[in-house]
């Protein structure tokens, strides 16, 4: 055992929970959601985290990190129209899809099939938004957010994953001190709240579909490339059923899509953890723990949110999505015979259109493959 374990345990479970809880906020607030469903959202997903890096890390000794779906937010917080309970159905959907996908290797295979330009092209125009959000938020008080965007960029220079906690926690402090928050909500214990399932075609098509896909090729698949790149061959089926599982198992309290961790698990599966690869596993234990006390505070952490100044919340929430972004769009014009068809998925993503009570990413998924389905009948008329 080193204390080097313990840091970047430590140190991944503050970058992902601290990092990513603005757009929780943002999805809870686009779905309806009130303070303690909220609460009870961060509460389950924290519950989430700790049982399957706990279980996974120790079940197969190797850094097996787990994190919730920050894609999958950026869609549900771009979305309109839908209800929490129409939004806890369609987590319910997406779960147990993942769980299919862990089980039916045909299923895996049939997903991978999908373009990654279009999957990257539908990514990048649901993060676009939030991006967009994020730069209006300067007219709005500049004294308080330039300096936050230029402490940001400062510390990105060092250290690109400490860079939007910065952020986050200067703002915090900065509100405070330029009274821009009238009080201090009091500290309280997490609690579970009980939302109820409504299954709605529209929620099913516009949010569970694009949420499992973005999950799957947004975080699964490069969950399991982190750990393959370190030297580990992950055990990528019983990942997905015990990531599908507690996803199923928490949807009901808010909670949306579970999955591997990409950036977390970078931090956890490189020699600065651990010189010997054989002992990293030891980070998922300390991982998973640091995840049950985020759990326990949870709601005194979302009342906290709750009183921030709004230009806050964007700023953090566009900041923290600039490199997912970045490398979507990357993806999505890397491949020129499909960079047509990936602009045309952006496109309608970002317009934020909906057609029949369905969501844009949907109907920016089927305008890129029929681009791409028309490119593929050309070549052979």
């Amino acid at each position: 055992m080193r204390s080097s374990v313990i840091a970047s345990a430590v140190v991944a479970a503050i970058v992902g929970f601290g990092g990513t809880l603005a757009l929780i906020i943002a999805a809870a607030q686009a779905l309806g959601a009130t303070q303690a469903q909220t609460a009870s959202w961060v509460t389950a997903l924290c519950l989430a985290m700790f049982i399957s890096t706990g279980f996974l890390s120790w079940r197969y000794k190797m850094p097996i990190i787990t994190a919730w779906s920050t894609p999958g937010l950026a869609l549900i917080g771009a979305s309109t129209g839908f209800t929490m309970q129409q939004g806890v159905g369609a987590f319910i959907v997406t779960a147990i899809a993942i769980i299919i996908t862990g089980l039916v290797k045909p299923v895996s295979g049939l997903v991978s099939k999908i373009p990654a330009s279009i999957a990257s092209g539908m990514l990048a125009g649901v993060l676009f938004a939030f991006l967009i959000g994020a730069a209006r938020t300067i007219p709005v008080d500049p004294i308080f957010v330039l300096p936050l965007v230029l402490l940001f960029f400062v510390i990105r220079l060092f250290n690109p994953a400490m860079a939007v906690l910065a952020v986050l926690f200067g703002g915090i402090l900065f509100a405070f001190l330029s009274g821009r928050v009238a009080s201090v909500p009091d500290i309280s214990l997490s609690t579970l709240t009980l939302i109820m399932p409504v299954f709605d075609t529209r929620a099913i098509i516009g949010i569970a579909l694009p949420l499992y896909l973005v999950t799957m090729a947004s975080q699964n698949l490069p969950g399991f490339a982190v750990l393959r790149a370190a030297g580990y061959e992950p055990p990528t089926s019983a990942a997905l059923q015990v990531t599908g599982l507690l996803s199923l198992l928490t949807a009901p309290f808010g909670a949306h899509t579970s999955n591997m961790a990409a950036i977390s698990a970078a931090i956890c599966t490189g020699p600065d953890a651990h010189p010997d690869p054989a002992q990293r596993w030891l980070t998922g234990p300390f991982y998973a723990l640091s995840y049950l006390i985020l759990a326990i505070f949870g709601a005194s952490l979302v009342a906290l949110f709750a009183v921030l100044p709004a230009p806050l919340i964007a700023l953090v929430a566009g900041l923290a999505l600039i490199g997912a972004f970045a490398n979507a769009l990357t993806i999505a014009l890397k491949n020129e015979t499909e960079r047509l068809a990936a602009v045309v998925t952006f496109a309608v993503t970002a317009s934020g259109i909906s057609i029949a009570g369905i969501g844009a990413a949907f109907w920016a998924l089927v305008a890129g493959l029929l681009v791409v389905a028309f490119d593929h009948a050309k070549k052979h008329i």
